[in-house]
């Protein structure tokens, strides 16, 4: 089960940008809470303490508890707006949750021994992790912090897709449920190849100290422009 977080919340009646753009300077987060067939309710958190509880992993996958005076409701973070510049979070989305309904939630997959897998140890290749979230759907007891799939014996060139994942009980992968194109790649191992392009580069040089030199770029060095001297010549006349 996922780990449970406290934040305290405040009520706010303004809306708008500008109220929000208010509330920003004021070290607040401006939010909001929907769902569970209730109106949508505008709030605000302590900015520093929000940024606090984000560097958690789990706050992101797990069940948050709302409260604002003495009254608490428990919800996912739905969305989260980061300005593009700074280190400050603009606003957040919540969604009320209800114990025997069923959420939709985005989990972290973690690839467990990653330094012993088969195709790093005996290939000398690298993981490349092409997925690190998947969408799981359970009732909010259910909800995992994250979804553990291990890959020691996973040999060079190899993938491993959602379908490998092992799931707790009462979690399921909607994905799966779509077909086979939807069952797709989360991890593999392969050699990274590096490539180095001199020969370009050597020929631009060579170039560059030619023209330096007054000599005749050598065939395939990059020529002179042409004609600048008889526009030069024409202004003159």
């Amino acid at each position: 089960m996922a780990e449970k977080f406290d934040l305290i919340a405040e009520y706010r009646e303004d809306q708008g940008k500008g109220a929000s753009r208010r509330l920003r300077h004021q070290g607040k987060v401006p939010a909001i809470i929907y769902g569970a067939g209730r109106p949508a309710r505008p709030i605000t958190f302590d900015h520093n303490k929000v940024v606090k509880q984000l560097e958690n992993e789990s706050f992101y996958s797990s069940v948050l508890n709302v409260k604002v005076g003495d009254k608490s409701q428990a919800v996912i973070l739905k969305d989260l707006q980061r300005h593009p510049a700074k280190r400050q979070i603009m606003h957040m989305d919540f969604q009320r949750i209800v114990e025997d309904q069923v959420i939709r939630m985005n989990v972290p997959i973690h690839f467990l021994n990653e330094e012993i897998a088969v195709g790093v140890k005996d290939g000398g290749g690298k993981v490349s992790r092409l997925m690190t979230e998947v969408e799981v759907v359970c009732l909010p007891k259910d909800l995992p912090e994250y979804l553990d799939i291990d890959i020691a014996d996973l040999e060079l060139d190899e993938l491993r897709y959602i379908s490998d994942i092992p799931l707790p009980e009462g979690i399921e992968i909607p994905a799966l449920a779509q077909g086979d194109e939807a069952n797709r790649p989360i991890v593999s191992i392969h050699i990274i190849k590096e490539i180095v392009i001199e020969e370009e580069e050597e020929i631009l040089e060579e170039g560059l100290e030619a023209l330096a030199e007054g000599e005749e770029p050598a065939e395939g060095e990059a020529p002179a422009a042409e004609g600048a001297p008889a526009d030069e010549e024409s202004k003159e006349e």
